[in-house]
C-alpha cells in the first residue's frame, strides 16, 4: 500500500533531490527519472534533481544532475530501489531534511524518516508508475517519464519473463506506451551490442566453473574487463547467458571492482537473498546482489551455496 505521507511530502518541499544505488541498472533509472518526470510536469516551481552515479546501458533515460551541497539545505530526498543503505549512490542524501526511502527488495536497513517497501512489485519503476496513477488527478506525466518507467519495468522483469510480473505490471506497461514509448525504439537500444560485447559473452560460454551440487560461475577479473574493453556495467549484464542450463539452478557473476568483489547472484530454484544478506549484499528471493573482500573468499562462498543448494534438494 502506497504510504501517504509521500505525496504529502512532495506537496510540502519546494526541493526534491533523488537517489539510487551505485552502479544503477535500468530499474533504478527508470524509476529516478520517472519521479523526476512526474515532478517536473506537475510542479513547475519547484526544483527536481537526479543525483548519483551514471549508466551507459540506458543512458539514452537521462542523465543525472550534478548539484553542490548547499543544495540539500531544507530539501527532501528520495531514495529509490536501494535496500541497503551502504548501496545509495551519494552519501549526500543524508543532509537532506527528510528522507523517504521508495523500494522493491527485501528489506534490510530500515533508513529514511518514511518508508514504502513493498516485495510483491517486479520493479521499482512500476511503484513509481503505481504511484502517478493513484494520484493522477493531481500528478502530470510527460513521455520521458513514461519512457524512463517503461524501460525500468522492461529491463528489471527481464521483459516481463520474471516472478512477479502481474497483469497490473502489464496494465501499468500499457498506459506509459499510451504516452508515446515506442517499444521498437526501446528494443533497439537495449539490443544492440558492440563486438567487445558479444566476445565477452564467448569468454563467459567458454571459461565458467561450476560445483558438484549445481552452482554455475564466471570470475571476471580486471584484467579481462581490460582484455575485452568493456565496462563494468557491460561485464556484469553477462549473468543472465549462464541461467537456464539444466542441472545448475543456482548461477553468478564475480566482477572485481578497486577494493572488492561484487557478485551477481541469481537462481531459478532455491531462495538465495539469505545467502546474499551473509555476504553485504540483499536484494529479491532470487535475484540478489552480495560482495567479497577478495578472491581468498570465493571457495567460502561457493561452499556456502553448496550448503543452500543441498538443503534445497532434500
Amino acid at each position: 500500500m502506497i504510504n501517504p505521507v509521500i505525496i504529502k511530502k512532495i506537496h510540502e518541499y519546494d526541493t526534491i533531490i533523488i537517489h539510487g544505488h551505485k552502479r544503477p541498472d535500468g530499474d533504478c533509472y527508470g524509476a529516478q527519472f520517472g519521479l523526476k518526470s512526474i515532478l517536473t510536469e506537475t510542479f513547475k516551481n519547484k526544483r527536481v534533481y537526479v543525483v548519483g552515479e551514471t549508466s551507459d546501458f540506458v543512458s539514452f533515460v537521462g542523465t543525472p544532475d550534478i548539484i553542490e551541497d548547499e543544495v540539500y539545505e531544507n530539501a527532501l530526498s528520495i531514495v529509490v530501489d536501494t535496500a541497503i543503505e551502504d548501496r545509495i549512490s551519494d552519501s549526500r542524501y543524508k543532509l537532506g531534511k527528510e528522507i523517504i526511502k521508495i523500494d522493491h527488495h527485501i528489506p534490510v536497513d530500515d533508513y529514511g524518516d518514511y518508508r514504502w517497501v513493498d516485495t510483491t512489485y517486479p520493479s521499482c519503476a512500476q511503484m513509481i508508475a503505481t504511484f502517478y496513477k493513484k494520484y493522477k488527478k493531481e500528478l502530470k506525466l510527460g513521455y520521458e517519464g513514461a519512457l524512463a518507467m517503461y524501460v525500468g519495468i522492461l529491463t528489471d522483469t527481464g521483459r516481463f519473463r520474471f516472478r512477479g510480473v502481474s497483469r497490473k505490471t502489464h496494465e501499468i506497461a500499457g498506459m506509459l506506451l499510451d504516452f508515446g514509448v515506442d517499444v521498437e525504439y526501446v528494443d533497439q537500444k537495449l539490443s544492440v551490442e558492440t563486438m567487445n560485447m558479444i566476445r565477452l559473452k564467448g569468454y563467459v560460454l567458454s571459461n565458467f566453473e561450476t560445483t558438484n551440487e549445481g552452482f554455475i560461475y564466471i570470475k571476471v577479473t580486471r584484467d579481462v574487463i581490460n582484455q575485452f574493453g568493456v565496462t563494468d556495467e557491460q561485464a556484469a549484464s553477462v549473468v543472465s547467458h549462464l541461467g537456464g542450463i539444466e542441472g545448475y539452478p543456482v548461477w553468478a557473476i564475480f566482477i572485481e571492482y578497486p577494493g572488492e568483489i561484487r557478485i551477481r547472484l541469481r537462481s531459478r530454484g532455491p531462495v538465495i537473498s539469505t545467502l546474499a544478506n551473509e555476504f553485504g549484499g540483499g536484494g529479491h528471493a532470487k535475484a540478489s546482489g552480495a560482495k567479497l573482500n577478495d578472491w581468498s573468499e570465493l571457495e567460502h562462498f561457493k561452499s556456502r551455496v553448496d550448503d543452500v543448494l543441498k538443503a534445497y534438494k532434500g
